[in-house]
């Protein structure tokens, strides 16, 4: 490794609060999985690193939440968010590979504190969207 790549690891680890070791582990892990997954990238959050959907704005496990909703359809959850039924099965196929961590995510996703979020965010407006209606068969 060169002395840069050696810096830029360890300023890496500063930002996760991690050691160089484990935080060069993690980079492995998360290049790997990039490599046996399409279209799947990692980003931190305020939650902490997750899996995205490349060219999106949603982790997988929004993604699954979205299939959930539509009753495991891939097909209409695709249709819903407007993308190709390739991009949510790949999330699908990466979350059936790391179910552990995506039903962590939705897991944490459906506790979240509003009393909390509200201190935090005074500018938070909550609002309801009411169901969509079922369709006729």
């Amino acid at each position: 490794m060169s002395g840069e790549q050696t810096r830029r690891l360890q300023r890496k680890a500063r930002q996760w609060g991690r050691s160089p070791s484990e935080t060069g582990a993690m980079l492995l892990d998360e290049a790997l999985r990039r490599a046996d997954f399409a279209f799947v990238d990692f980003r931190d959050t305020a939650s902490g690193r997750h899996a995205f959907v490349l060219g999106s704005r949603l982790a997988v496990w929004q993604v699954v939440s979205a299939v959930r909703a539509h009753a495991g359809d891939v097909d209409r959850a695709a249709a819903h968010l407007g993308w190709p039924v390739l991009k949510v099965r790949a999330a699908m196929n990466y979350a059936r590979t790391f179910e552990t961590e995506v039903e962590e995510a939705l897991s944490d996703a459906q506790s979240v504190d509003v009393a909390q979020l509200e201190r935090t965010l005074p500018q938070l407006e909550q609002f309801t969207v009411p169901a969509a209606p079922a369709a006729r068969s």
